[in-house]
């Protein structure tokens, strides 16, 4: 039996494959990085276990992640999003997936990519922790508060410093893998 990190303990079937697939995995596709802000701030005030039911909703209600399309979405796009159950339905987090999409794409032109943008924070590589417990995890670090002092600036939403820094998590910038699961060798 493989060890895990101590969240992932009396998961769901789906719960396990992200953390042993995806989850800390470094990314570096400007679609999946734009999925994964998106979810992180959809998750505000929820479980991940939610998001995580509900992605496939979001895949097709965000139309597959083409941010062009996202940031162009009328107004009456969103009410229809409202009324959409596969979500969360809530307004502000809606509407800042549209004003997030314009910002990124915002910053895809100034830096060629969002990729380029968001890994100049940890200078290309993944910071690699050595926490011996789920305890030791911060919620928040030096790094997710400049990141999300900077999108604020831009024009972001929902991107405060503990959603900055479960995105940094899940997409890799940071290895928070405890030392005892078997993924923190593999993504060392």
């Amino acid at each position: 039996m493989k060890q895990r990190c101590q969240w992932v303990n009396g998961a769901f079937d789906e719960y396990i494959k992200y953390h042993d697939e995806e989850w800390g995995v470094p990314v570096h596709d400007d679609k999946v990085l734009f999925e994964f802000l998106t979810l992180e701030g959809a998750q505000a005030g929820l479980s991940w276990s939610t998001i995580l039911k509900k992605r496939d909703g979001y895949r097709v209600a965000f139309s597959n992640w083409e941010v062009e399309m996202i940031a162009n979405y009328s107004e009456d796009t969103i009410q229809q999003l409202m009324l959409n159950p596969n979500i969360v339905r809530n307004q502000l987090k809606i509407r800042s997936t549209v004003t997030n999409a314009q910002k990124f794409i915002q910053l895809q032109d100034l830096f060629e990519s969002f990729d380029n943008y968001l890994w100049s924070f940890v200078e290309g590589q993944p910071i690699v922790n050595q926490y011996h417990s789920l305890q030791e995890i911060p919620a928040t670090t030096d790094v997710s508060d400049t990141i999300s002092k900077d999108l604020k600036k831009r024009g972001f939403k929902f991107i405060g410093t503990t959603i900055i820094y479960a995105y940094m998590q899940a997409v890799g910038l940071v290895n928070d893998h405890t030392t005892d699961c078997f993924r923190y060798g593999d993504l060392r």
